[in-house]
């Protein structure tokens, strides 16, 4: 009797030993999935972490743009406001006639963004391959022509600066300025002998402010941003000849991401602001 008791003690004993390890055992398998858990949690929130990070990168570091010498005053506005609004970026300009810009630019010269006064000059860079996507027309411009302030001789149209005994200017017809009034000339069967051709459309204007010219047929922008340097004179013959500008990124490009921002901003309604009362037009 004695014997079976005992024998039953240690069988209780024994079923509560191995109630006791199976329960330890899963307290650590349970503790063990919650740490594992927890270190899932950690990792995944480090990711969404750096994730968010990398998707808020700023921008940084220099944009090189080659534009139109007529574009001077309002990309110049809009690099500084893409300098604002990108602190540690530096937006540096060459500004000149389209022709010389784009040839540089095919001869190796560092540039990131290209914008041209004329679809014709941008095809020196897209046909040579240096563009990287096709350009896009942002404005277009209408020429204009520029006289000595209060217009002493009396000039008010394209036929006037015909006349014998007047100084006038234009740009070089390689260049888009220049191609653009021997197209209006052109088309109102006028013939214009210049006193000279100018590399570019500013040192087409800056003749008639330094009153070393009588008169230059230029871009409107330019006689608006010369103020009360030159007075400005429409002419019909100009609607036939108004010039289309594209910009482009360029292929060589060292700073892809910041120079597609800038093209951004110049396509952007800021940008179009700045641009229309400059006095450029939409495409």
């Amino acid at each position: 009797m004695t014997c079976s008791v005992r024998r039953t003690r240690r069988s209780r004993q024994s079923r509560r030993s191995r109630r006791s390890r199976r329960t330890l055992r899963a307290a650590g398998a349970g503790a063990a999935a919650l740490l594992a858990l927890g270190a899932c949690g950690s990792s995944d929130s480090g990711s969404a972490a750096k994730s968010g990070s990398s998707g808020s990168e700023q921008l940084s570091g220099e944009v090189t743009v080659f534009a139109a010498a007529s574009l001077r005053e309002s990309f110049t506005t809009l690099g500084e406001r893409f300098e604002k609004e990108h602190p540690g970026t530096k937006v540096t300009f060459s500004f000149g006639g389209s022709d010389a810009l784009a040839a540089g630019i095919t001869g190796g010269a560092p540039a990131d963004v290209f914008a041209s006064a004329s679809p014709r000059t941008m095809a020196v860079v897209t046909d040579a391959g240096d563009a990287s996507g096709a350009p896009e027309t942002f404005v277009r411009n209408q020429l204009e022509i520029a006289t000595l302030p209060g217009n002493p001789d009396r000039i008010s149209s394209l036929k006037d600066l015909t006349g014998s005994g007047l100084k006038v200017v234009l740009c070089d017809e390689a260049v888009p300025c220049g191609a653009a009034a021997r197209k209006a000339l052109d088309a109102s069967k006028l013939k214009l002998t210049p006193v000279s051709y100018e590399e570019d459309v500013k040192s087409a204007l800056n003749k008639v402010v330094l009153k070393e010219a009588d008169a230059a047929v230029v871009y409107r922008t330019d006689v608006r941003a010369a103020g009360e340097k030159v007075a400005g004179v429409e002419f019909p013959e100009s609607a036939d000849a108004i010039n289309d500008y594209p910009i482009a990124l360029l292929k060589e490009s060292r700073n892809t991401d910041a120079a597609k921002a800038f093209i951004a901003l110049v396509r952007s309604a800021e940008g179009r602001k700045v641009l229309t009362q400059a006095g450029f037009l939409q495409p």
